[in-house]
């Protein structure tokens, strides 16, 4: 990615993360990298662009957090490590995550969830035609999950409540191993 595109989407970030969505405007975020609006759109296009670029860039993010020399580590952990890399962007951009459900994935890296996904799947021994349905089930649970937490459509509580929601995403990151390991014992 361009150095100047990096600069600009990641001062858009910001920008979301200090004020929310509604505050990214091409003005807004060209006034924080120092340029005219009009200057913004070699580099990002226009506003649709942009947001999209935001898009990529929490894909990056994901990624990033995801980890990449994971080959040697059970399918079980790296299935762990991944709704926990989708649960802490979530709560590290609580503003601009819903983007990923509201958006289409607009760069190259927005794949990599889903492949992500399909090889730890294929890894766990999960029969090849019920890979795509398993990669949707379990994007949709760990998407869904986070964005209910972050725009409040999952009830918030206190410390102990925190802590009982961190108790119950495990849970369900163990139901979710549980499942994988029946689908790899239909073969």
């Amino acid at each position: 990615m361009d150095d100047k595109r990096r600069l600009i989407l990641d001062q858009a970030l910001a920008l979301v993360d200090e004020q929310g969505l509604g505050a990214m405007s091409m003005r807004a975020v060209a006034e924080r990298v120092g340029l005219t609006s009009m200057a913004l759109y070699p580099y990002v296009g226009g506003k649709d662009a942009l947001l999209d670029g935001l898009v990529d860039l929490l894909h990056s993010e994901l990624g990033t957090a995801y980890g990449s020399e994971l080959s040697e580590i059970d399918w079980r952990d790296r299935l762990r490590a991944l709704g926990r890399a989708v649960r802490g962007l979530a709560r590290k951009h609580p503003a601009a995550y819903p983007l990923l459900l509201n958006r289409p994935a607009a760069g190259a890296s927005a794949s990599w969830l889903t492949a992500a996904l399909r090889g730890t799947l294929h890894d766990a021994g999960v029969p090849a035609p019920a890979v795509p349905r398993l990669t949707r089930m379990i994007c949709a649970f760990l998407l869904g999950y986070t964005t209910g937490e972050v725009t409040g459509g999952l009830p918030p509580g206190d410390d102990q409540a925190q802590a009982d929601a961190d108790a119950e995403f495990d849970a369900d990151l163990e139901d979710l191993v549980r499942l994988v390991e029946v689908a790899a014992e239909q073969r």
